[in-house]
């Protein structure tokens, strides 16, 4: 779980799902009951959720500043690819490259695309900090549910 945790700060593997993972091998080695299965499904819930936290924060801080819902979903497409072949931070840049490029192409102005680019990576870094937030909790939960399983 600590390994997960810090991948998360490095964004090369995806750090809750290592969490999650962990968490579910300690459920199948104990065994689940129903106390076990609702914390498990608690700590499910937010790796889902911490999965996508990245897409919510960085697109709607970017359509705030009026990047169009389309040009957001096609830097988020280009995150995905960046991702995979330029880890650990290859995502980041492609998504910002591409609002940046495709926003300054619909509006004709540069710096209005640059506040969206700008306004993604603040995004970004809040992800960051939201990511890493929900990855304690979800070790705090391992960690109650193993001492009510004592």
């Amino acid at each position: 779980m600590l390994f997960g945790l810090f991948s998360l700060i490095l964004q090369i593997i995806p750090g809750l799902t290592i969490i999650w993972l962990a968490a579910l091998v300690y459920g199948l080695v104990t065994g689940f009951n129903w106390v076990n299965l609702v914390f498990f499904l608690i700590i499910t819930t937010l790796m889902v959720f911490g999965n996508f936290v990245d897409e919510i924060l960085m697109g709607t801080r970017a359509h705030k500043s009026g990047a169009s819902w389309l040009t957001i979903i096609a830097a988020m497409l280009a995150g995905v690819w960046g991702s995979l072949q330029f880890p650990p931070f290859g995502g980041l840049i492609a998504a910002l490259l591409v609002l940046f490029t495709l926003e300054t192409l619909r509006l004709k102005e540069w710096r209005k695309a640059l506040k969206s680019t700008k306004e993604m990576a603040l995004g970004c870094s809040y992800a960051f900090f939201a990511r890493f937030g929900i990855g304690i909790a979800m070790i705090l939960l391992w960690v109650v549910w193993v001492r009510l399983a004592k």
